[in-house]
């Protein structure tokens, strides 16, 4: 039989995993919410992708896969698009972070290699949100 105060930890342990799991899809809808404003910001002629299909990064697992179709296509986005001005010094537009990115998430999955991925993963997330969010300040909003 269980006594009382198991029963209490028990719920002390799935109340942490709930408020874990609760904050992780909060976060995850604040990075979607960024990248569909970017996507949004780019005259539609040069998306190279819907900013509606962002979302589908919150799908556990097809995100990994996503990772590679939303921040390479986001930097050829504004890439294409700053071509068309004239403007040759964005550089790629942070399409290597954003491909690099994809790729330590794809890496992360790997035991005890996924620590060290996982941690880049972040900072390069970081990177490439604050660089395309500087990008799209430089589209006028329309």
């Amino acid at each position: 039989m269980r006594s009382e105060s198991d029963v209490i930890a028990a719920l002390g342990v799935l109340g942490i995993v709930v408020v874990v799991l609760l904050l992780i899809l909060v976060v995850n809808v604040v990075i979607c919410l960024l990248l569909q404003n970017c996507y949004k910001r780019i005259p539609q002629q040069f998306r190279k992708l819907e900013p509606s299909l962002v979302w589908l990064l919150l799908i556990p697992c097809f995100s990994l896969v996503w990772n590679f179709f939303v921040f390479p296509r986001l930097s050829q986005s504004f890439k294409s698009y700053f071509d068309s001005i004239g403007r040759s010094d964005v550089g790629d537009c942070s399409g290597s972070i954003g491909l690099a990115y994809a790729i330590c998430c794809a890496v992360s999955i790997i035991p005890y290699l996924g620590c060290l991925t996982g941690i880049a993963s972040l900072v390069l997330l970081i990177i490439y949100l604050v660089r395309v969010n500087e990008l799209k300040n430089q589209i006028p909003a329309m």
